[in-house]
């Protein structure tokens, strides 16, 4: 007897360890692996937004010919949807540039125009000189020599030789290690906010550091009105910058002024080529003149102050089709290429989830929508706004009746790597549930690790600020933070065509079995509104949306 009853006990025990058993529909499934592999619209999709439309910053007039596609895309694939607007500032574009080198000898230099800054009136060419302006105190030093002239606004960078790839995916140890190290104290994951960054700020003198992220924006953004006034005050005819990373023709730029139509406006200012940048350097560090010959054409785009998020659905059947699983991407990109990896490829397979799922034939009990936002180089400012409007006023913590209709929202914008498992942002009640979600679908990635660490500058963000259980994946590396962020080699070359394909295959799983559960997904405590911010004085910058 007694043996008996200590059996029953490590049983009994046992049991109580295991995670309760989640319900994985493997026909359902299955029905979405064959839809999602075997029948893929995804790359048509991808190609229409990204080689036909081209690069979407937000306000321009291809981001908002983007989101009329998609919104056309989706009611194709037996979706509705719609544009739903929020006030953004001024937009911005560019259709025409092109910079030689005219002496001492002629050279084409590769670069692109920075967002939100003038073109030219044609042709203008000018003296280069070498100027880097990177706090208050450098206006006196270059103020009355900068006229007529284009600047070198940073130090050149020295280049050694790439022995490593530019691509790469991860190993299992380091999936494993992302995973175990969520557990350990002061451990965090890519992207986690951990306080103010330790960089050089462009501080006055006897100015205090900041010591939080707002503090940081609005010395960021007042020296950047301070220097594009000087700028301007100063003549200057053009600005170039190569950057901090990138070589071999890659060029990473995104914006030289703001969409607040306030701010003030700089100078043209571009963004070159690493080595052709070093090589301008060079000659006029040798003291032989080098003048550049330049022809910009961009636009300013004030007739509305509006952007606008895509946002489709398919309704639910169920008992609780009130309520809904959310998918998103950012549909808006930088100007130097067509957005591919950052973030049209994602979008493509949001828009080719709800098509996935329609075709599967599976049944929906809750509702599925996705959405498709702009702004999200500039501060998460789409998502930030459609949260705000549907789910909760982050500053206040006041809840709409709609917060407690959404059982999760699921983000991808990593670039295009195969999805190799999901950061659950502490949300640890999730786990065991994502495992068994993960089981079926192994063979498409090989493990698919979750871990509770916490993941941050994407869309994800805004629903996890006010308490919505939201999730970004994992996904392998690939080449983007080396060769396609923010650069102009973000192309479709960059698409693997297969991951991509692997991607719509999980995530079209994990909203099924979401829309589908008998319970919502379980949240984390509602987190406490903010402290109130002191009141900016008049004679401070406001603090700027930020980039990501």
């Amino acid at each position: 007897m007694k043996t008996i009853r200590s059996a029953f006990a490590i049983t009994l025990s046992l049991a109580l360890a295991l995670p309760a058993q989640e319900r994985v529909d493997l026909p359902a499934v299955h029905r979405i692996r064959e839809e999602a592999l075997n029948n893929s619209k995804v790359m048509d999709t991808l190609f229409q937004i990204t080689e036909v439309i081209g690069a979407r910053v937000t306000g321009s007039p291809a981001h908002k010919a983007a989101a009329e596609y998609a919104v056309k895309r989706l009611q194709e694939h037996g979706a509705s949807a719609k544009l739903e607007k929020w006030e953004f500032g001024r937009g911005w574009s560019y259709s025409h540039f092109d910079m030689h080198m005219v002496e001492p000898t002629a050279a084409t230099i590769i670069g692109y125009p920075l967002a939100w800054t003038p073109g030219t009136n044609g042709t203008v060419g000018g003296e280069v000189i070498f100027a880097p302006i990177t706090s208050p105190a450098d206006f006196a030093r270059y103020k009355g020599k900068l006229r007529d002239k284009i600047v070198l606004m940073e130090r050149p960078r020295d280049l050694t030789l790439p022995v490593t790839p530019f691509a790469k995916r991860y190993t299992e140890a380091e999936l494993e290690e992302m995973e175990l190290a969520a557990t350990m104290s002061g451990v965090r994951g890519p992207g986690e906010q951990s306080g103010a960054p330790q960089f050089a700020l462009p501080l006055a003198p006897g100015q205090e550091r900041p010591t939080t992220p707002e503090g940081i924006r609005a010395v960021m953004t007042r020296f950047r009105d301070q220097r594009s006034q000087f700028l301007k005050d100063e003549g200057v005819l053009l600005t170039l910058s190569a950057g901090t990373k990138g070589e071999g023709g890659t060029v990473f730029g995104t914006s030289g002024g703001s969409q607040d139509p306030k701010s003030v406006t700089p100078p043209p200012m571009a963004a070159i080529a690493t080595e052709h940048y070093n090589r301008l350097h060079r000659l006029i560090s040798n003291k032989i003149p080098v003048k550049v010959e330049f022809n910009i054409k961009s636009q300013f785009h004030d007739e509305s102050k509006d952007s606008f998020n895509v946002i489709g659905e398919i309704a639910g059947t169920g008992k609780n089709k009130d309520e809904y699983v959310m998918i998103g991407a950012h549909l808006d990109s930088w100007q130097g290429a067509t957005g591919a990896t950052d973030n049209g490829a994602s979008c493509a397979a949001m828009i080719e989830t709800l098509r996935v799922l329609k075709a599967s034939g599976v049944t929906l009990n809750r509702s599925v929508k996705v959405g498709l936002w702009s702004g999200e180089e500039q501060g998460l400012l789409g998502s930030r706004a459609w949260v705000k409007e549907h789910l909760a006023d982050r500053e206040t913590m006041q809840l709409t009746k709609e917060h407690g209709r959404i059982s999760a929202y699921f983000n991808i914008d990593n670039g295009v790597g195969k999805i190799r498992g999901i950061y659950t942002q502490g949300n640890d009640m999730v786990k065991p549930v994502f495992e068994q979600w993960f089981a079926p679908l192994k063979d498409l990635g090989g493990a698919l690790h979750v871990t509770g660490r916490n993941t941050g500058s994407t869309d994800h963000v805004s629903f996890d600020a006010v308490g919505i259980p939201a999730f970004q994946f994992i996904q392998d590396p690939m080449d983007y933070s080396s060769r396609t962020h923010h650069s102009n080699m973000d192309t479709y070359d960059r698409i693997q065509r297969a991951d991509l394909m692997q991607e719509v295959a999980v995530l079209a799983s994990f909203v099924y079995h979401t829309a589908n559960r008998d319970e919502m997904l379980p949240r984390k405590p509602l987190p406490k509104a903010p402290p109130k911010r002191p009141e900016v004085k008049k004679d401070a910058a406001p603090a700027s949306s930020g980039g990501n």
